[in-house]
C-alpha cells in the first residue's frame, strides 16, 4: 500500500529548450512528465515517501511513458488506467520574460477527463494517511463522478484529505465556472494549498487574512497561500504566521507548487503533530519551501523536483536550519 494516494491528471509537458519566451517564440520543444497530482506524487517518491496514483492516460507512447516514468520513481501506479478512447493529454507550458506563464492545452477529451468512479482502486486510498487531489479532475464528467467517489472513500476512512484548487481557467468553460467547480469541494477537504492568485480569484480580495477569513470552514485543519518566492502563510484554527521564502536561481517555475505540495505532505505525513504544533508547522513550511525553491532551478515539473538529500544540500548551502528533517 502507500501512505500518501494522489488522483487526478497525468500528462506531458511540452516546454520550451530556450528560456523566457512566449510560445510562439519557442524555437523547440523539450517533452517532459507532468500533471499536477503527479507532480506530487513524484515529488513524495523523490522524497522517500511511499505514494501511489490514481488516474488514467491513453494507451498509447506517451501513456506507457508516464507510467514507466513513475514507476521508475517508485510511484505506486497500480491505480493507473489505460484507455483505448481517447490519447494521453498534452500541455505547452512556457515562461514567458515577463515571468508570466504561458498554457496551451490538448484535451479533446484526454484520457484523464474519462476516468469514472469504477475504475479508482478504493483499497489504496482506504489504507493511506493523506489523500491528495486537485480541481483539474473536477471539470467534467466522469472523472468529476470519479474525484468525489474517491473523496468520500477518503473521508468515510478517516483519510486526512488534501486539495490544491490549481487554477487553470483555460480548461474551465468560464470564470464562472471555474470558481463554482474549485470551491464544490471545499467543506469536505482538512488541507488546503491556494496560491495568492488563486485566492484573489476565488474571493475578488486582495487582502490575504480576508480572503482566508472568507473561504474558513469549521473542519479546516490548515490552509497555506503560497506566495511564490516571497514564500507562504499558514492558517490552522489555532494559529497563523507567515514563513519566508528561499532564493534560488530559478529558470522555471513549471511545478514550483507541487513541489512545494510534496515537502508540505511529507512532512505532514512524518510530523502530523504538526498540524497543533506551531513550532512544527514553521518547519514544515520551511522544508515545503525549500522544495519548491529548488524545483524552479531545472526545466520541467516532474524532471525538476528534488531528492530529499538535493532538498538538504540545498538548506545546508543557505544556512537554514530546519529541525525535524
Amino acid at each position: 500500500m502507500a501512505d500518501i494516494v494522489c488522483l487526478g491528471e497525468l500528462l506531458i509537458d511540452f516546454v520550451p529548450t530556450s528560456s523566457n519566451v512566449s510560445l510562439i517564440e519557442a524555437p523547440a520543444f523539450k517533452k517532459a512528465p507532468g500533471g499536477a497530482p503527479a507532480n506530487v506524487a513524484a515529488g513524495l517518491a523523490k522524497l522517500g515517501i511511499s505514494c501511489a496514483f490514481l488516474g488514467k492516460v491513453g494507451d498509447d507512447p506517451f501513456g506507457k511513458f508516464l507510467e514507466k516514468t513513475l514507476s521508475n520513481l517508485y510511484v505506486n501506479t497500480r491505480g493507473l488506467v489505460f484507455s483505448h478512447q481517447a490519447r494521453t493529454a498534452l500541455a505547452f507550458v512556457s515562461l514567458k520574460a515577463d515571468g508570466e506563464r504561458e498554457f496551451m492545452f490538448y484535451r479533446h477529451p484526454s484520457a484523464d477527463m474519462l476516468y469514472s468512479p469504477d475504475e479508482v482502486d478504493y483499497d489504496l486510498i482506504k489504507n493511506a494517511k493523506i489523500f491528495h487531489f486537485g480541481s483539474i479532475s473536477l471539470i467534467s464528467e466522469p472523472s468529476r463522478s470519479a474525484t468525489l467517489a474517491a473523496l468520500e472513500a477518503a473521508r468515510d476512512n478517516h483519510v486526512l484529505i488534501s486539495y490544491d484548487p490549481n487554477l487553470r481557467l483555460a480548461l474551465w468553460p468560464d470564470s464562472y465556472a471555474a470558481k463554482e467547480g474549485m470551491l464544490s469541494v471545499w467543506e469536505k477537504v482538512d488541507l488546503i494549498k491556494v496560491s495568492e492568485e488563486e485566492l484573489i480569484f476565488l474571493t475578488g480580495l486582495d487582502d490575504i487574512d480576508q480572503a482566508v477569513n472568507t473561504l474558513w470552514h469549521k473542519n479546516l485543519k490548515l490552509m497555506v497561500v503560497t506566495l511564490g518566492k516571497k514564500g507562504c502563510r499558514y492558517y490552522t484554527p489555532g494559529f497563523k504566521g507567515v514563513v519566508e521564502g528561499i532564493k534560488a536561481k530559478a529558470i522555471d517555475t513549471t511545478g514550483a507548487g507541487d513541489g512545494f505540495v510534496a515537502g508540505l505532505l511529507m512532512g505532514l505525513s512524518n510530523h502530523p503533530e504538526a498540524l497543533l504544533n506551531e513550532t512544527h508547522l514553521r518547519n514544515v513550511c520551511r522544508y515545503a519551501n525549500a522544495v519548491g525553491s529548488l524545483t524552479t532551478t531545472k526545466l520541467g515539473a516532474i524532471p525538476a523536483l528534488p531528492t530529499a538529500q538535493e532538498v538538504s544540500a540545498f538548506i545546508k548551502s543557505k544556512n537554514i536550519d530546519i529541525l525535524l528533517f
